[in-house]
């Protein structure tokens, strides 16, 4: 209960860093919003920048196995990678995070036995991008 408890608390705290990455983004503050992601992902997932926009998928892949986040945080890093995926401008960025997203539904799907309409959805434009 105690661990059940903590990652609850966790995850809380991550969807109040998301909201307010996208509360920076509103108001035009993309360069606050883009350090705080990125310092979020470094300090709440061990994520590094170059990690996060490498080509080495295989290393990413590593990295979830090796971490073996709950599904919770899971899920919250593919929300996190997701309100930075801007599927209407191709770019490496966007290549870079439609394939790692592509990893976390995965991982979700096979290894946490979870699927949401929402990912589904998510995962679905994710491949159109990577396709296109």
């Amino acid at each position: 209960m105690y661990r059940k408890d903590l990652i609850t608390a966790e995850i809380q705290k991550l969807a109040q860093v998301l909201a307010r990455i996208m509360g920076l983004k509103l108001e035009g503050k993309l360069e606050e919003a883009e350090d705080l992601f990125l310092e979020s992902l470094l300090k709440d997932f061990g994520i590094t920048e170059e990690q996060l926009f490498s080509k080495q998928h295989d290393a990413f892949e590593g990295l979830l196995r090796d971490s073996a986040f709950p599904a919770e945080k899971l899920e919250m890093l593919s929300q996190f990678l997701y309100a930075e995926f801007d599927p209407s401008q191709p770019s490496d960025k966007n290549e870079g995070l439609a394939e790692k997203l592509n990893l976390i539904y995965q991982t979700l799907e096979v290894q946490h036995r979870i699927v949401s309409m929402t990912n589904l959805d998510r995962q679905k434009k994710v491949q159109q991008y990577l396709n296109s």
